[in-house]
């Protein structure tokens, strides 16, 4: 999966030609992970969803924030 940034050992993916909602995936380096669904409306961010990933475990603590303040900061 294409890493579009990474941030203190907190790695954003995203692939261009997936499936519905639009999505990135945030994955640490101890393999947690967590997927951010943006829920776009006439071309306007509506809301983000933060959902878990399978079996991976998800990001807590610090990576979590960080992730969270990264999906949302252009929202």
């Amino acid at each position: 999966m294409p890493k579009l940034y990474e941030y203190f050992g907190l790695f954003v993916l995203f692939y261009t030609n997936e499936h519905e909602p639009i999505h990135v995936h945030g994955v640490d380096a101890d393999g947690n992970g967590l997927k951010a669904e943006i829920i776009v409306k006439n071309g306007k961010v509506e809301k983000v969803h933060f959902v878990r990933v399978g079996n991976m475990p998800p990001l807590r603590g610090a990576r979590l924030r960080d992730f969270k303040t990264l999906v949302t900061a252009r929202s």
